[in-house]
């Protein structure tokens, strides 16, 4: 079982940037993909970027590449998501999730707001 927190959410105007953080304890923490999803409202949810559990290899969503990047810390057991350039469309819920997949899905956060405002 892995436990996952998210952080760092928050209002951001246009063109501006956040770093979220999500947090990973439980069984082999470190040995899972990594990945953040999205929800809009009325939206489903969405995959945004993930990244394997040595680093090396990271995945993106077309709309973020070049805006976003995904990294982790498996000494703090954390993976971050660092959103440059943020767009109103990029409003949403973001989550975060653990698994064996490049998309993953076995875990999930309670999920964190981040808002953009035009």
């Amino acid at each position: 079982q892995v436990q996952l927190v998210e952080s760092g959410g928050g209002l951001v105007q246009a063109g501006g940037s956040l770093r979220l953080s999500c947090a990973a304890s439980g069984r082999a923490a470190d040995s899972y993909y990594m990945g953040w999803f999205r929800q809009a409202p009325g939206k489903e949810r969405e995959f945004v970027a993930s990244i394997s559990w040595s680093g090396r290899t990271t995945d993106y969503t077309d709309s973020v590449k070049g805006r976003f990047t995904i990294s982790r810390d498996n000494a703090k057991n954390t993976v971050y998501l660092q959103m440059n350039s943020l767009k109103p469309e990029d409003t949403a819920v973001y989550y975060c999730a653990a698994g064996r997949t490049r998309t993953p899905s076995a875990y999930w956060g309670q999920g964190t707001q981040v808002t953009v405002s035009s």
